[in-house]
């Protein structure tokens, strides 16, 4: 049967910022004060500098700077681990150089893909599974389709032992053509053997160049030096959300992350990492404490790479994929990269950016001044982060109170992002239902019967790799978006869905309704 009309839709499905939360009063003071200077709003009008509006970069660099600490490249200990306390000691000075502004997480994963990988070479991406399911279209689209491979979780994270099998067993050799690597050999234009079919530099050896070699072979060499140095080709992406991860709210270990650097710089691969949760989270204590807490600023896999030691000339095994959406709004198309500063000079040489600019160069001026006058944190620490901790809380006494009690031991749910600790962050709840019921049938099922949007399992499966991780009975709910009390209706009209299939309801779809590309 369909949905009654007289039931409100509700959308604990999609995962964007709630309008209330919307910043368009800070953003129309930046707005007015940036487009009144001529010193800020003609770079913010013009073609943008490769890496981006400068003043944001350096804004950026400072924010980040002071909120994640510096790493001790030394393993953490059991017990670090066990209380997930960073093991490190100060902070790094903001480097500017390891940072370039990008149009948003899922635009630089696309760009990051075109610099840095090449299908030909390349052999696969890893994805901790479950998964945010939007990225897999985005490496179908660079070549990938097909080489997407799962990786399960375990509670610290990212199962480290199953993919340290899968890299070995996808082997390092083979390749007839072999492929730049990110640094030209000391002999005569041996660097040549390093270079891609897919990505030669613009000055390739043929019959006319080495003609020029022949009149003037410093200046050839220099060319091809100057373009060998943009460009590192790697073997793996390892692809994640480390930090309150879309689905399931999960945060990795400290120590975890580290074993993860050293085997991605083992494998020649390339540490992707969405870190856009970072700033949006929260102490499950009450009253909460203010602030962030130790456990909230885990150092990320970059920072982590980066104690590992990455000199300026290399390109590093971590980039963190920042952005703005979930923390400004989502329509300013706007966040960063980070990187060793070859990294971030190379993706900022992404074809796309050297020809129309650095992307959200009008949007970077205006997110520039919220940083730099301080709006930007203080609606995250005022505004922000409580309403996603009342709508989290809102959300699993709900749980608890219309599908845990109904339904018993069956729904596991996460308490805690982090093993350990008391935080919690995101957008996301992730929960398991009891044996025998299918995720799948009760988002058609609550979509028909109660006007209700949810998210499945099987949607959050690694694409073409199902069969290595598969989510039949888990359900994702978003509290960012609907308003509180609609987070809690929602909640308890997937119960009821979820009670009359426990009771033996009978039910039928009337409607061939595709859950899998519901938003």
């Amino acid at each position: 049967m369909n949905a009654p009309l007289h039931k409100k839709p509700i959308n604990l499905l999609r995962g964007w910022p709630s309008p209330s939360l919307l910043p368009a009063a800070a953003l129309s003071a930046a707005a007015v004060k940036t487009l009144a200077d001529p010193a800020a709003y003609v770079p913010g009008l013009q073609y943008g500098p490769d890496p981006g509006y400068q003043p944001l970069r350096e804004s950026i660099a400072r924010w980040l700077a002071a909120f994640y600490p510096a790493v001790d490249p030394a393993p953490p200990s059991a017990a670090d681990d066990a209380t997930t306390t960073t093991v490190a000691a100060g902070h790094h000075a903001p480097d500017v150089r390891r940072i370039c502004v990008t149009g948003g997480a899922s635009q630089n994963l696309a760009c990051i893909l075109q610099s840095f990988t090449d299908p030909l070479y390349t052999k696969n991406v890893w994805m901790v599974a479950p998964c945010y399911f939007l990225a897999c279209p985005i490496f179908a689209d660079a070549g990938f389709d097909g080489r997407l491979k799962a990786v399960p979780e375990d509670d610290d994270g990212i199962d480290i032992e199953y993919l340290r099998e899968g890299l070995e067993a996808a082997g390092e050799g083979g390749d007839e053509v072999s492929f730049l690597r990110g640094s030209v050999a000391t002999s005569s234009f041996s660097y040549l053997h390093f270079i891609s079919p897919r990505k030669a530099p613009r000055h390739a050896i043929n019959d006319e160049t080495r003609e020029r070699k022949e009149e003037h072979p410093a200046d050839i060499h220099q060319q091809h030096f100057k373009e060998a140095k943009k460009r590192k080709l790697y073997r793996h992406i390892i692809y994640l959300v480390p930090t309150c991860s879309n689905p399931t709210g999960k945060t990795m270990s400290l120590r975890r992350r580290h074993e993860l650097v050293l085997l991605a710089r083992k494998h020649d691969a390339l540490l992707v990492s969405d870190d856009v949760y970072d700033f949006l989270q929260w102490p499950l204590s009450t009253p909460p404490q203010p602030g962030y807490t130790a456990e909230m600023r885990i150092p990320r896999l970059v920072d982590i790479d980066r104690s590992l030691g990455v000199p300026d000339a290399s390109f590093g095994n971590a980039v963190s994929n920042g952005s703005f959406s979930k923390i400004v709004a989502p329509g300013v198309r706007t966040g960063w990269a980070e990187g060793s500063p070859a990294f971030a000079y190379g993706l900022s040489q992404t074809g796309s950016t050297c020809s129309g600019g650095a992307p959200s160069q009008l949007a970077a001026m205006m997110v520039a001044e919220l940083l730099e006058s301080g709006e930007l944190q203080r609606q995250l620490d005022q505004e922000t982060r409580p309403a996603l901790a009342r709508r989290h809380g809102a959300m699993m006494q709900a749980i608890a109170e219309y599908i845990q009690k109904p339904l018993g031991e069956g729904v596991v749910v996460r308490g805690s992002a982090l093993k350990g600790a008391e935080v919690f962050g995101g957008y996301f709840v992730w929960f398991s239902l009891p044996e025998g019921m299918s995720s799948r049938e009760v988002a058609v099922r609550a979509k028909e019967t109660e006007n209700l949007v949810i998210g499945h399992g099987a949607q959050f499966e690694v694409h073409g790799d199902e069969d290595a991780a598969r989510f039949d009975r888990e359900i994702r709910l978003c509290f960012s978006w609907e308003p509180e009390e609609d987070v809690v209706e929602g909640v308890k009209r997937l119960g009821a869905v979820l009670k009359a299939m426990k009771d033996g309801v009978e039910w039928k779809s009337s409607s061939t309704l595709d859950v899998d590309n519901v938003k």
